[in-house]
């Protein structure tokens, strides 16, 4: 870590101690403290948040574009599929709700890039269908599912929309092949910077969401009824001290395992670089062993120009690509 100082810190502790008592700012730590909100976009929260009805059926009649009203009832499932793949480090920490026509929705956070997210969401969704039919049954007890992601990367970076959503239809006539799976995606960093006074229900969820502010969340909260319940929980978590240990656990979770992809993605970097830099210097050496072939050199008098030019390439190395050249053994 780059300027880090162990006994600076401590200094920076020990100072900053000694200003807390003299200006009794331990009550300003408490009300900090009280003042702590949870971030709805660590999925923790967001699963939290998805146990309030009143929330739930906002959030799902936003993103579904349906009348809150029609959406009689709703049940969160078990929100843990589990680990199916190694590379799930986490698992999956999403929320599995149930509708009142027995419509299966299946929302998950993704906080880091993951490219092959498509893939993912695709094959958690058939797994959900596929779940609904024992051997035997007939294809008609299958119900519809729908698949919801909430992503904090940029998924389809040619476009600018921050909501899209997807269907199984014929690509000339737009004809629905079927209504019984959907995707919805919700990229984060696409939102608009400036808020309109007629932003839709869906954006509006998605900014209270990708929100960590009180003033924002206030002001999200006073436009839409369904997000105002869905504040009063997230104060409501975020003072209970359980929750709290679990949140910052998964928060930590999350960091840790980003940091731990980020060093490998530049352990990978490093090694390609040093494998372009291995290749770069067989390149040399063959184009300087052909450069004195052509000019009827010895291998010999080739061989001393490589070494020189290159003095930590391995012996081993030179020889073999002089003696490909100059398509001899060396004597």
């Amino acid at each position: 870590m780059k300027g880090f100082c162990y006994n600076n810190i401590k200094d920076d502790i020990a100072e900053n101690v000694t200003k807390r008592t003299k200006k009794g700012t331990i009550m300003d730590e408490k009300r900090n403290d009280n003042d702590f909100l949870m971030k709805p976009k660590i999925d923790f929260a967001f699963k939290e948040i998805m146990t309030d009805e009143k929330a739930r059926i906002g959030f799902l009649s936003a993103v579904l574009k349906i009348k809150p009203e029609d959406v009689k009832e709703t049940h969160i499932l078990n929100p843990y599929l589990g680990k199916v793949h190694e590379e799930d480090k986490l698992g999956i920490l999403d929320v599995h709700i149930l509708m009142n026509d027995d419509t299966e929705i299946d929302t998950e956070i993704q906080l880091s890039e993951m490219r092959v997210w498509a893939n993912r969401s695709l094959f958690y969704a058939s797994k959900m269908y596929t779940d609904q039919i024992e051997q035997g049954q007939k294809y008609d007890v299958l119900k519809k599912c729908v698949s919801i992601s909430i992503l904090d990367f940029e998924l389809f970076k040619d476009q600018e929309e921050f909501y899209s959503s997807f269907h199984i239809r014929e690509d000339q006539r737009n004809l629905l092949y079927t209504d019984k799976m959907e995707f919805h995606v919700i990229e984060l960093p696409k939102l608009p910077k400036e808020r309109k006074k007629d932003s839709s229900d869906v954006e509006l969820w998605a900014n209270f969401i990708n929100s960590e502010r009180e003033e924002e969340f206030d002001m999200l909260a006073k436009q839409n009824p369904y997000i105002e319940s869905a504040y009063k929980k997230l104060q409501i978590i975020s003072q209970d001290k359980e929750k709290r240990l679990e949140y910052e656990a998964r928060e930590k979770a999350i960091r840790d395992y980003n940091q731990s992809m980020y060093e490998a993605e530049q352990r990978g970097i490093e090694a390609g670089i040093e494998i372009g830099e291995q290749r770069g210097i067989e390149a040399g050496i063959k184009n300087m062993a052909e450069a004195y072939q052509k000019f009827g050199q010895s291998y010999k008098a080739a061989k001393e120009a490589v070494q020189e030019k290159y003095p930590n390439a391995e012996e081993t190395l030179i020889d073999t690509i002089i003696q490909d050249v100059y398509n001899m053994q060396q004597v």
